[in-house]
């Protein structure tokens, strides 16, 4: 069950794998393809393999500063992307409900969690969908609330009311909660 739930709360790594090994193959293709060519004595399609090795050995040579460190960026952000994504934990966007140590597990996606946290919220604050707004991470939810203009509202309420809704909820892991209470107030909610 512990494999389910890790191959639903994180993201696959397949589709990075496949655009390496694309790369590499269709590099290593075309190497073949130029060393057949050369073989039999047919002129090269792009560039003479013996030709590219000797312009790679003395590459800072024949080449306009600015292109090489242009090429040199890209090629260290291509490079960047990819140990990055092997590196970074690649987390989804998803929670993991505990249901009172059952044998079944169910993982709930942030966007459905915000949206109980925020009616949890509004009906603490007695404002209106509108004017309140959760945004749930891994680690912490934030509930914004603007309130209406001369009603006046207690950040505590709000912070328990919230704090409640994420206990019966018994996420894992549990985020920590910050409620964001707006200056301006909005008219005739």
């Amino acid at each position: 069950m512990r494999r389910v739930v890790y191959r639903e709360t994180h993201s696959s790594r397949a589709a990075v794998a496949v655009v390496a090994a694309v790369l590499v193959m269709l590099l290593a293709g075309y190497g073949l393809l130029e060393s057949a060519v050369h073989a039999i004595g047919q002129p090269a399609w792009l560039i003479e393999p013996q030709l590219a090795a000797e312009r790679i050995v003395a590459l800072p040579a024949g080449l306009p500063p600015l292109l090489l460190g242009a090429g040199g960026a890209v090629i260290a952000m291509v490079g960047l992307v990819f140990v990055l994504n092997a590196v970074l934990p690649g987390r989804r966007a998803r929670h993991v409900l505990n249901g009172g140590g059952s044998s079944t597990v169910v993982v709930v996606d942030d966007e459905v969690i915000a949206s109980a946290l925020a009616r949890s919220a509004r009906l603490a604050a007695n404002v209106t969908p509108e004017q309140v707004m959760v945004v749930v991470s891994q680690r912490q939810v934030i509930v914004n609330v603007r309130p209406t203009s001369g009603v006046p509202l207690t950040e505590n309420a709000v912070l328990a009311a919230v704090q409640d809704e994420l206990h019966e909820m018994s996420l894992d892991p549990l985020p920590e909660v910050r409620v964001n209470i707006s200056a301006a107030g909005v008219i005739g909610a």
